[in-house]
């Protein structure tokens, strides 16, 4: 029976500080389609911040958003929608707490000139030029649809009240130096999955995840074929059934392999 198969984006497929794509990673993946499985990307981007190099590795679909947007090929199956008046919300109040975020949606990247800057967001917006928006700065008047966002602590942000005014909608990914990945309750890596399972028909047996971060913790403790990248976080390792070789050192392809998928 075919298997589908779940792929995290940096560290995983691609090198975390490079975002070199190993050619091995690349075979693997190629090989399992040729095979007869599935393969999806799995990631907490959305399908706007998903670079072309990513996308011409070959794809059944993406599982983008931490769950939030789910696509065949590039057509749209299944998107979780954040109502308007959230979404302003969040913004209104990471103003107030001078919390620094950024907003995700299929379409766009969106960042907010009204709050502090922060290094690491300034370098991501270097690099992504074009590809993020800038907010308005009239929360009144504003209108921005997003399906999960980031958040960065500078020493002028007050956490602990933007989380008592959003928390109640919001699942928080802590990702370690101040940085915080955030989307509905609702939904998440692993009811992205068991979407696509209930789509295909493919029982929980036959589905694999790869990651190598605590992002990935609700499909790698969701599947039972749960697969740790080398250059994982230690903080998953108990939660998954097997661990590879580092992204660098052809792990995409020997977990494959391993698992006879290759």
């Amino acid at each position: 029976m075919r298997k589908i198969i779940f792929f995290d984006i940096d560290g995983t497929i691609s090198i975390e500080e490079t975002g070199e794509i190993p050619k091995s990673a690349v075979t693997a993946i190629r090989k399992a389609r040729e095979n007869g499985h599935l393969a999806f990307i799995n990631s907490g981007r959305t399908l706007s911040s998903i670079e072309e190099k990513y996308k011409q590795i070959g794809f059944d679909g993406y599982v983008c958003g931490c769950g939030t947007d789910i696509y065949e090929g590039y057509n749209n199956i299944f998107r979780y929608s954040v109502p308007e008046e959230v979404c302003k919300n969040v913004i209104k109040k990471a103003r107030e707490t001078k919390v620094t975020a950024v907003y995700e949606s299929a379409v766009a990247v969106y960042y907010d000139p009204e709050v502090p800057k922060h290094s690491v967001v300034e370098e991501l917006k270097n690099k992504a030029g074009d590809g993020w928006k800038v907010l308005g700065t009239d929360t009144d008047e504003l209108f921005c649809e997003f399906e999960k966002f980031c958040i960065w602590l500078t020493e002028e942000a007050d956490y602990e009240a933007f989380y008592n005014a959003v928390g109640d909608y919001f699942e928080f990914i802590n990702r370690g130096g101040g940085m915080y990945e955030i989307m509905p309750k609702d939904v998440s890596k692993a009811t992205g999955i068991q979407f696509l399972l209930d789509y295909y028909g493919i029982p929980l047996e036959h589905c694999f995840a790869i990651g190598d971060s605590t992002n990935d913790l609700p499909m790698l403790q969701y599947v039972p074929n749960s697969i740790a990248m080398g250059n994982a976080m230690e903080e998953i390792l108990p939660y998954c059934a097997y661990q590879t070789a580092n992204i660098e050192d052809d792990g995409l392809l020997k977990a494959l392999k391993y698992y006879k998928i290759v």
